[in-house]
């Protein structure tokens, strides 16, 4: 393997570590501030700002981005993001550890499922993993208007419908995307360098929609879903529209299978079954 290669996978773990810790921070932060709504951008930022707890996991997810920049220009996409994908997994350990909190069997079952799919998604890029081209500049764009479009909907009128941690964290999720993309585009260089204007949007909506999603439901269900989206529309939109090459043979149905195990991850996510014992009759406070 390609030394560039190693060291993106090196950058990409470390920065998947410190992004699942930052995460787990900012929602028992969010969680325990006074409600936050994008009806009082200003207000809510104002609340977010000032606490220490808040800003420690906000910078913590700062370092994870930077690592996460520095991989991209060495790896293609979708292989730094299928690491990144397994974050659903450290997040998963951390949320036993670290958020005292004992996951029920369906939620456990999610983050095993996606794991595994992750891990068969991780074999079949040694079947293609090389870098792409630049991609059309149309394409791009139309897929970024989309993501951004469906995550404003999802907000807007999913909420009634599933549930405001679910529809936040979907809608999060295909922020973060919009965000993920646009980085890898903006890492080529050039005129490409104004795609830190979607970069910087989707970030910030992702951030500030997740804020709201903590305060509804928990970290793995609302983290855990926006990562699982996070990472697998930006593996998508390496092969679609950045023409990195997809593998053929078993290879390719290791693919396919994938992503079809990270899906009944998020499904299984989407929806936990309440644990066992105190948690089960003990409402969750966010």
């Amino acid at each position: 393997m390609h030394p560039a290669t190693v060291s993106a996978l090196v950058l990409a773990l470390a920065s998947t570590v410190l992004t699942q810790v930052a995460y787990l921070r900012q929602h028992d932060a969010a969680a325990a501030l006074p409600v936050l709504s994008m009806r009082r951008p200003v207000h809510s930022l104002q609340l977010l700002l000032h606490d220490r707890s808040w800003m420690l996991g906000f910078a913590l997810e700062g370092v994870g981005f930077l690592l996460y920049a520095a991989a991209l220009s060495l790896g293609p996409l979708a292989l730094v993001q299928s690491v990144l994908a397994g974050g659903i997994g450290v997040l998963a350990f951390l949320t036993e550890r670290m958020g005292r909190r004992r996951l029920g069997r369906r939620e456990r079952s999610g983050a095993l499922v996606a794991v595994f799919g992750l891990l068969l998604l991780s074999v079949s890029l040694i079947g293609g993993s090389s870098e792409g081209k630049p991609g059309s500049t149309a394409q791009i764009l139309l897929w970024l208007g989309s993501s951004g479009a469906v995550a404003v909907l999802v907000f807007v009128f999913g909420r009634r419908l599933i549930g405001q941690a679910l529809a936040c964290a979907i809608a999060g999720g295909l922020a973060f995307s919009v965000g993920d993309i646009a980085t890898k585009v903006a890492t080529q260089g050039g005129w490409r360098l104004a795609f830190v204007v979607p970069l910087v949007v989707g970030y910030a909506l992702g951030t500030a929609l997740l804020q709201i999603g903590y305060q509804a439901g928990a970290a793995l269900t609302v983290a855990g879903i926006a990562t699982l989206l996070t990472n697998a529309l930006p593996i998508a939109a390496g092969t679609v529209v950045l023409d990195e090459p997809v593998p053929s043979g078993a290879y390719g149905v290791l693919r396919v299978a994938a992503f079809v195990a990270v899906v009944a991850g998020a499904i299984l996510l989407a929806s936990p079954a309440k644990a066992p014992g105190p948690t089960a009759t003990t409402p969750d406070p966010s």
